[in-house]
């Protein structure tokens, strides 16, 4: 279990200094274990549509990022075939959303994980279930 864990530290620190729209977004990872990660972003004026609510595709980015890490935290490259996407609520400037990833489901090519999107205080803003396919390469990608 402890190598588990160690390679899902890899892929935290890989992505959180590869994956460029987690620094566009101002994003933290904030944790990644073997078919988990956690993500928060605090809403700020540049995350706003001209409703003035948090965007959409923010919320949608914020969980895919989570999706991203919690898919790729066993070591093997995995790409999503699939996502869908609830909001339920509006998220507002100043506030902190978290979306956990959790995964529901680990096959040998495929995985399946619920992503829930919660501002302070536990209140749901979004849902998320999303489907990768997993390649048979590692990940994060062996130096040359």
């Amino acid at each position: 279990m402890e190598d588990a864990r160690e390679k899902a530290q890899q892929v935290k620190e890989y992505l959180s200094t590869h994956d460029r729209l987690i620094g566009v977004m101002g994003a933290q990872v904030e944790e990644v274990e073997p078919g988990y990660a956690r993500v928060s972003l605090t809403v700020e004026d540049k995350h706003l549509n001209a409703a003035e609510v948090c965007h959409g595709g923010v919320l949608f980015t914020l969980a895919d990022l989570a999706f991203a890490l919690a898919s790729n935290s066993h070591g093997q490259v995995a790409l999503a075939l699939e996502a869908s996407f609830s909001f339920l609520k509006s998220a507002l400037a100043g506030d902190k959303i978290v979306a956990e990833a959790r995964e529901a489901h680990l096959g040998k090519r495929t995985a399946t994980y619920i992503i829930e999107i919660t501002r302070q205080g536990g209140e749901k803003v979004a849902l998320m279930k999303g489907t990768v396919f997993r390649f048979d390469r590692p990940f994060p990608p062996e130096k040359l």
